[in-house]
């Protein structure tokens, strides 16, 4: 295994992305989410997402196969000092050997500028908290529910020297 981290630039590997979202999403959701909304949840709608957000997009690769990806940004003008990590996702025979956490020291390096990062996470999703925990991140205490999955998000924020005074959990 020789796991390349690499801005995603072809057709090939939007597509790819799009497969990993997909099969992540009903491997991992099941019983977090709306039911309804995995069902729903095709290939296809999948593709026509990763074809319509390709900026701020690495994607990890095996040889030639994506098996994860991560995306990430600014949040817009009303949140222009902070960097967020929108998208994580790894295959899962890729979980534990090293590639999420490539995957978020790459995206960091492109954020480093900010001087908050955060991201949202499902509350639920204890494994994805703890990966995040390990990369730094903390529960802030935002909380959101969302209509469109019917579940509740954290979000989390980057530990910095900036902010170790203020964290609350952790």
């Amino acid at each position: 295994m020789s796991i390349i981290i690499k801005k995603m630039e072809s057709e090939e590997e939007i597509k790819g992305k799009a497969f990993v979202a997909w099969r992540s999403w009903h491997e991992t959701y099941p019983g977090l989410i709306s039911q309804k909304y995995l069902n729903n949840l095709t290939l296809e709608k999948c593709e026509k997402v990763a074809f319509s957000l390709t900026d701020g997009v690495f994607v990890a690769k095996d040889d030639n196969k994506v098996v994860g990806f991560i995306g990430f940004g600014d949040r817009g003008k009303e949140f222009s000092d902070t960097g967020e990590i929108f998208t994580l996702y790894v295959l899962s025979e890729y979980y534990g050997k090293g590639v999420g956490f490539q995957l978020m020291k790459a995206a960091l390096e492109q954020l480093k500028n900010y001087p908050r990062i955060c991201l949202w996470v499902l509350k639920d999703n204890e494994r994805a908290i703890r990966f995040y925990q390990k990369c730094g991140f903390y529960p802030d205490g935002e909380e959101k529910f969302s209509e469109r999955v019917e579940a509740k998000g954290i979000r989390m924020t980057l530990r910095t020297a900036d902010n170790e005074d203020n964290k609350t959990g952790s």
